[in-house]
């Protein structure tokens, strides 16, 4: 019988790898950036528009989807694949993050969480075997174990959270059923190395095919959260992908693969475009309503190859955003998900020949920092 999962690392540089995720829906090639499509699409954009941005893999929100419009008529519908017209891999978080960003609408025991629903106050219950269920509908390649994801700097609640999604880990592995779908287990543990160390040995002694790293990227500094990935991924297994959750700036992307990480989802791309701001692949953003791009004939990133910028300059998409064209947010965002996806492309392929510290050098060299935009 065919494996539907495997992992293959091609090269390294140190820390960093270069490999390829084998999946029922195609090949990941890693590392990768993957958008977020969180109500079963990416916004302001078709699936051809997001594949041809260079995506290979994106994820949805199981939060959501179980909402609205709910993930048993996904499934009488084909599944996710077949819903949304993305026949190519696509990874599912668990509901936590958005279950517990919810604040006084939810109340969490050992079990599960109970929460009213931010569309109309109805309520309802997660539990490690609900979240499998609903993904499991869903039919994501790749689905997440159901974390407490607690506020980084708390001690005493990231050890209780931490109990609990060690249990609901075991809970969720007992819970899955269909092999064609990866379950991945999450690593906790907020800014505490030795919390982070107990947790990254404990999900990886339980042998997921996959493993995330939750909880970072949610208010701690950068120099926190890079120790703490450096930490997680010195311990987790090197022949299964790491994938850093909820990050996507063109820095963390970098400092994420230098130290052993895989693949990275962020909203940022499109976010930034519906405000009208462009990322650029060294770092920098653009703020395209200003007025100084109104005479550009510049595409937003010289030497790009996306759609957009092989076909318009800024001071065309800066008029498309201070008049409020929906036209905007689709430019901008083939622009900025290309950004992404290029960068992890060039660093995959420096990786496998062999430069990926030359690389880095020259990247650093330039000042490719995240710059406030202008």
């Amino acid at each position: 019988m065919t494996v539907p999962f495997r992992f293959e690392v091609l090269a390294t540089a140190g820390k960093a790898r270069a490999g390829v995720f084998h999946t029922p829906h195609g090949p990941i090639p890693t590392p990768v950036f993957a958008p977020v499509g969180t109500r079963a699409s990416v916004r302001a954009l078709t699936p051809r528009q997001v594949r041809e941005a260079g995506a290979t893999l994106v994820l949805a929100n199981t939060y959501h989807l179980y909402l609205r419009p709910g993930a048993e008529r996904i499934a009488r519908l084909g599944g996710l694949h077949a819903f949304m017209a993305w026949p190519h891999p696509i990874l599912t978080d668990s509901g936590g993050f958005q279950v517990f960003s919810l604040s006084d609408l939810r109340h969490i025991d050992d079990d599960g969480v109970t929460f009213r629903s931010h569309l109309d106050g109805s309520l309802h219950r997660f539990t490690p075997e609900v979240s499998i269920r609903v993904q499991e509908l869903l039919g994501a390649d790749i689905i997440m174990a159901f974390d407490e994801c607690p506020e980084p700097y708390d001690r005493a609640y990231n050890e209780r959270a931490l109990e609990r999604t060690h249990r609901w880990a075991e809970r969720s592995l007992k819970a899955h059923t269909r092999a064609d779908q990866a379950l991945f287990g999450i690593v906790q543990g907020g800014v505490f190395p030795d919390l982070r160390e107990r947790s990254a040995r404990f999900i990886a002694s339980l042998g997921f095919p996959g493993h995330a790293i939750g909880g970072l990227s949610v208010g701690e500094t950068k120099a926190e959260m890079y120790a703490m990935v450096d930490l997680v991924t010195d311990i987790l297994p090197a022949d299964k992908p790491r994938y850093l959750m909820g990050v996507g700036t063109p820095e963390d992307l970098v400092e994420g693969v230098r130290r052993g990480v895989d693949i990275f989802d962020c909203v940022l791309p499109t976010r930034l475009a519906r405000h009208g701001t462009a990322m650029l692949s060294t770092g920098e953003r653009l703020n395209v309503r200003n007025a100084r791009f109104a005479d550009d004939a510049q595409p937003l990133e010289p030497g790009c190859t996306c759609y957009t910028c092989r076909h318009f300059s800024r001071a065309y998409v800066r008029h498309l955003v201070v008049s409020k064209e929906m036209l905007a947010a689709t430019l901008l965002s083939i622009h900025n998900i290309h950004a992404l996806t290029r960068l992890a492309h060039d660093m995959r392929r420096a990786i496998v020949e062999g430069r990926f510290a030359a690389w880095l050098e020259a990247w650093e060299a330039r000042g490719e920092k995240p710059r406030a935009a202008r």
